[in-house]
């Protein structure tokens, strides 16, 4: 895979991100160091999508450490509690981030038994050897979940037929992963394979990161993408020009519930109305056993200045009104055709 579609990168000892906030017009990459750096670049954006998010917190965890010159266990369990709440209170929604972080922990947990010495005190190299494995367990994340993407892209792969008109919402391709993406992996494999899909990239308002980032990385891959408003999906399902929908997903909980960009909800309603096939990619790790029905998922809410001012060169709403913008819906299990995992395919009725 083009390394334009590799969102992070950990080399040189240095932990880079492409700013996704400057698509499509400025392709930069920053280095992060520190947790509250990794919490901002999480926060605002400028790393996002579930995988991509888990991926940069299990980083976040062993970049921040080994940039502190820590020599003592102590003080090596405290500060990881601070770094791991710090990264931990950037997002609600994508239980990624959380399931990344409580990795981290149950890794060093066990790399500090593991060094324990029987008069409980420890090798003179311990802490640079649990720094090293968390490192390495940070790696295997990144290195998973580029394996799970490719594998949720053969079984969606097996779903799509050449030349299929496909809808979808948001981005969940590689730029929220660490590669290939969930929803878009088989778009990418079809490519490969000259299936000809023709792909439409609704807006994703207010933060448009179907205009920004679905079109940009489709269109640095060759595949062909129309940009339409998100109020124009009724209009391509009536004129026939979709034969599927992929979306991915944050949050999938018990009953096949699932949280993902708001509009997502909206555009399963629709292709449950025109009889189009509504398919989720979900890798498990953002499968939420835990958690019943889709009522339960903490919803993040942002500033309503994205809604009025973000895009726009003078304000588009009055001064004083209210806003009320949430970062993701609720789609219910009901609207959605397939749930598409790393593992396979699961089909109504859903249990997780």
């Amino acid at each position: 895979m083009e390394d334009y579609l590799k969102p992070l990168k950990y080399e040189n000892e240095k932990f880079l991100i492409i700013d996704q906030t400057l698509l499509p017009n400025e392709e930069s990459w920053f280095e992060l160091r520190t947790e509250e750096e990794f919490r901002d670049a999480i926060k605002t954006l400028k790393v996002r999508g579930a995988p991509a998010i888990g991926v940069t917190a299990a980083y976040g965890i062993a970049v921040s450490l080994h940039n502190k010159n820590i020599h003592d266990i102590n003080e090596l369990v405290i500060q990881f509690r601070k770094i791991k709440d710090c990264i931990a209170s950037s997002r609600p929604t994508a239980v990624n981030l959380f399931w990344a972080l409580d990795r981290m922990d149950a890794r060093m947990n066990m790399d500090i038994d593991t060094l324990s010495l029987p008069n409980s005190t420890f090798n003179v190299d311990a802490v640079p050897q649990i720094i090293s494995g968390l490192f390495a367990e940070a790696e295997q994340i990144r290195l998973e979940d580029v394996n799970a993407c490719r594998s949720m892209g053969e079984y969606g792969l097996s779903l799509l037929t050449p030349g299929m008109g496909i809808l979808t919402h948001c981005n969940a391709g590689a730029l929220a992963t660490a590669g290939y993406g969930t929803c878009l992996a088989p778009i990418y494999l079809g490519q490969e394979k000259g299936y000809e899909f023709k792909v439409y990239a609704d807006e994703t308002r207010p933060l448009l990161q179907g205009a920004r980032l679905t079109t940009w990385e489709l269109d640095k891959a060759g595949v062909d993408v129309t940009l339409i408003c998100d109020n124009m999906v009724s209009s391509v399902m009536k004129k026939g020009l979709i034969d599927a929908v992929v979306v991915g997903c944050d949050r999938m909980v018990a009953n096949g519930d699932a949280a993902n960009k708001i509009g997502t909800s909206g555009v399963a309603i629709l292709a449950k109305e025109y009889d189009i096939p509504f398919y989720i990619f979900v890798p498990t790790s953002s499968i939420d056993s835990n958690t019943k029905t889709g009522n339960d998922i903490p919803i993040e809410r942002r500033d309503g200045s994205e809604i009025y001012s973000l895009w726009f060169e003078e304000r588009m709403a009055p001064h004083g009104v209210g806003t009320y913008n949430p970062a993701f819906d609720v789609t219910d299990h009901k609207y959605i055709t397939a749930v598409i995992t790393e593992r396979g395919i699961v089909y109504p009725p859903y249990s997780f």
